[in-house]
């Protein structure tokens, strides 16, 4: 039976950190730094029976970072260009290392990595890394990379903007005169001349507060200064292909050779369609199995990419921010159709979710203030369809985000950029979350076990109830069935208990082979258990709690449960 990915994002350095020093902009030694070797067979255990099929390690690549590892012989970053004590790690520094702040031994860090991998793959779980392949950090400088190996930016001629075989983007004869003080506390400006493009796709010398000015963009042979944009790219026949793409691929390669999973692809989309193909290709062609997620935002584009290799991608302007309104009552539960109807023809790439390390914690002010309020999207999400759904580490247990962390200021959101602590992470550690987290926690694990073991969802067809119970605008209603497995769910955006009565359409039965007789029904979220009579075109009434969701498996009478 294929069973349904639910996909746990971990921010590695601060899942395990207990240090509750929690000082704003904190050094690694006040705050303290989660380790890969913490992720142990008990912890990895207790993840896997959530429900979680696939861990995604948020920061294991070495990247630009205030702390300083010059003892092992890792190059210095200068201050002015890291967003952050801890930086952020979408500003690699080295693609074929990993990041030492995660390491116990920093000499032997890419083997505590290696002992993740197996431990993951030894709690029942695959393993799924970032590649950030738009751009790099300011500094990026390889000391691991293995031996024949050029490393980005070494054959470059910078006296061109633009140059197909050069594997950054050039301003010639200007220096990188950016908004903020080039020495940061530092006796030494940063010095960069001629300064490169930024990876915002910031063309010009002089970034400002909100590019990514830490970064540099890479260059897969599209000529930004011409205006070209990356889905107008073609190689012509006979002609070398940019050095970046062989470059890249390599390191993908490289990651895929210790025996990970899969890849989210950080901003996928402003990387040329083309490089996808080709890269996704030459690495499933020895590693089959294995996944590419892509981080995109446009659903015009949506198929494209799928064309070009990935297997699943974002759906966050579509779904997320659809559920992210139903939430927060700005919207009808009625979009919720229109939001799966856009991408039903390609609906098993389609990866939902509710949070994660981009978007707001629910529970923060910003967003619903309360984690709780998103159980009935997480039953939606979840159950639905066969796609896959992904969580955020402390999602379960209502995180919230409000602290004032340091760079990442208070913003509802679990910082990237320092050295943090997360307080329900902590306290679920030592068994002191407060009932209410607990319960969450709990509902969570029921409904990821509904996704995973249930034939109805892992494998069933679904059947949106909405088009014949237009009068319900916070309500939500669908069936799922398998051969004889058969759900019928009423999720309740309300914050007050609601009386339903489900019609259900002669369509229904005729679309699913459903029977119209009485049957059992067992709520497999309360484990309450009634009968019901299904019929035709007629309705049955349904009570949900407020925020809550009735996952009814519904059985004959005479059989068994």
């Amino acid at each position: 039976m294929p069973e349904k990915a639910i996909i746990y994002q971990v921010f590695t350095r601060l899942h395990t950190n207990r240090n509750t020093t929690r000082k704003a902009g904190g050094t690694i030694e006040e705050n303290g730094c989660g380790k890969l070797n913490d992720f142990t067979p008990t912890l990895l255990k207790q993840i896997s029976r959530l429900g979680v099929s696939h861990i995604w390690y948020t920061g294991v690549i070495r990247h630009a970072t205030m702390t300083d590892y010059s003892q092992y012989d890792i190059p210095r970053q200068h201050p002015a260009v890291v967003k952050g004590r801890a930086g952020s790690p979408y500003a690699i520094t080295d693609y074929y290392d990993v990041d030492p702040d995660l390491a116990v031994d920093v000499n032997r860090r890419m083997e505590e990595f290696s002992q993740l991998v197996a431990r993951t793959h030894e709690a029942g779980m695959k393993v799924i890394i970032d590649f950030v392949p738009n751009h790099v950090a300011r500094q990026y400088k390889s000391i691991a990379k293995p031996h024949g190996v050029k490393d980005l930016g070494a054959g470059d001629n910078p006296q061109n903007g633009f140059d197909p075989q050069n594997n950054f983007y050039y301003c010639p004869g200007q220096r990188f005169t950016p908004y903020f003080d080039l020495y940061h506390g530092e006796t030494q400006p940063y010095t960069e001349e001629p300064a490169k493009a930024t990876g915002n796709d910031c063309f010009h010398n002089a970034p400002g507060k909100n590019d990514w000015y830490e970064t540099v963009k890479l260059n897969y042979g599209v000529d930004y200064y011409a205006g070209v944009t990356p889905s107008s790219l073609h190689i012509a026949e006979g002609q070398a292909l940019p050095d970046t793409w062989q470059k890249m691929t390599d390191i993908l390669l490289f990651w895929a050779a210790k025996g990970i999973d899969g890849f989210r692809c950080d901003m996928a989309e402003m990387v040329p369609a083309e490089f996808w193909s080709y890269a996704t290709q030459k690495v499933k062609a020895k590693y089959p199995e294995l996944l590419f997620i892509g981080e995109v935002y446009n659903p015009g584009e949506y198929r494209h990419w799928i064309a070009s290799g990935f297997d699943y991608l974002y759906d966050k302007v579509g779904m997320y921010d659809t559920m992210f309104q139903v939430i927060r009552h700005q919207q009808s539960t009625q979009a919720i159709t229109g939001a799966w109807q856009a991408t039903d023809d390609i609906r098993q790439h389609m990866l939902y979710f509710l949070e994660n390390h981009d978007e707001l914690r629910i529970g923060s002010d910003f967003f619903a203030a309360d984690g709780r309020k998103a159980v009935p999207a997480l039953v939606v999400n979840a159950l639905q369809q066969q796609n896959p759904f992904m969580l955020y580490a402390g999602q379960e247990y209502g995180e919230r985000g409000m602290d004032q962390e340091g760079f990442s200021g208070h913003d509802g959101r679990t910082t990237i950029f320092d050295y943090w602590n997360i307080d329900t992470l902590t306290r679920a550690a030592k068994k002191q979350l407060t009932a209410d987290e607990q319960q969450l926690y709990d509902t969570y694990k029921k409904v990821l076990a509904i996704a995973r073991k249930e034939k109805a969802i892992s494998e069933g067809e679904s059947y949106d109830l909405m088009y014949v119970n237009q009068q319900y605008h916070r309500q939500y209603m669908f069936l799922r069935k398998a051969k004889s497995s058969l759900l019928l769910v009423v999720a309740n955006f309300d914050d007050q208990q609601a009386a339903v009565d489900v019609r259900i359409p002669a369509h229904a039965f005729e679309f699913l082979g459903m029977k119209e007789k009485s049957y059992k029904a067992h709520d497999l979220l309360t484990d309450a258990a009634y009968e019901m009579s299904l019929k035709a075109d007629q309705t049955v009434h349904v009570e949900v709690d407020a925020r809550s969701a009735a996952v009814l498996k519904l059985q004959s009478p005479r059989t068994k449960q």
